[in-house]
């Protein structure tokens, strides 16, 4: 695992040198080299990162325009408010190509068979798929899981279609469906909702519209007084496609 605090120095003040665009990418999402010049001189940080610029972003029918890196930024907060390190360090800052959001790139295990995690429903997955339920992710797809570390931690990438106020979870993570959530989901759960009342909501502003912010506080509370993990609407497609 990457060492956040530190990780957030360098995408905030490093330099952005592009490395070149992620092909498959629908959003112009891009590699680079951020590196951040520290005392004594000639010392430096050097920090690969994903760079998101918001006017690279394809227009969606379903979520307002320029809004997809604020969300991928939205996300990030409240991993961090939950408390389980899902989302990788991730900042919202001007690039080569203006306004963005910047995260930092996770090498993942290549070792690690993230098919079969989640076909057979690996516990290690379980907390992406109650934070999926509290952001009201509509697009878990398996290529979006990055274990690391043999498996030890599972990070979870791509969050631009998040936070609408609409109910549109859609996730290849229904291996827990209408099951009990653990007592530590539970607690993550209570972290966010306290959060959602106080500072959280601050730093979303500017970030996500207030109906998103409100509906994710109904989502949290939903989730807290139903004790489950939630299941699939029978009229709203459960699977993203293609799932990997």
């Amino acid at each position: 695992m990457i060492d956040p605090a530190s990780a957030l120095e360098v995408l905030r003040e490093g330099e952005i040198e592009l490395v070149g665009r992620l092909l498959g990418s629908s959003n112009h999402a891009m590699l680079c080299r951020v590196r951040r010049t520290c005392p004594p001189p000639g010392t430096s940080t050097v920090l690969e990162a994903v760079y998101k610029p918001t006017a690279g972003e394809r227009p969606l029918d379903d979520f307002p325009d320029e809004t997809l890196s604020h969300r991928e930024v939205a996300a990030y907060l409240v991993s961090e408010a939950i408390g389980w390190g899902i989302v990788p360090p991730t900042i919202r800052r001007d690039g080569p190509f203006g306004d963005g959001s910047l995260q930092a790139w996770i090498d993942a295990d290549p070792g690690v068979d993230v098919v079969a995690m989640v076909v057979e429903s690996d516990p290690r997955l379980r907390r992406i798929a109650v934070f999926d339920a509290a952001v009201n992710n509509t697009d878990r797809k398996g290529g979006h899981l990055l274990p690391v570390g043999g498996g030890s931690h599972v990070y979870g990438v791509d969050h631009g279609v998040t936070f609408s106020t609409e109910p549109k979870l859609r996730t290849v993570l229904w291996g827990w469906r209408g099951t009990p959530l653990a007592p530590d989901e539970l607690d993550g759960l209570a972290r966010l909702a306290a959060a959602l009342r106080g500072d959280l909501a601050r730093d979303l502003r500017g970030l996500l519209s207030r109906g998103e912010i409100a509906a994710t506080r109904r989502r949290v509370d939903a989730l807290l007084a139903s004790r489950r993990f939630p299941l699939p609407r029978p009229d709203w497609p459960a699977v993203p496609w293609p799932p990997f």
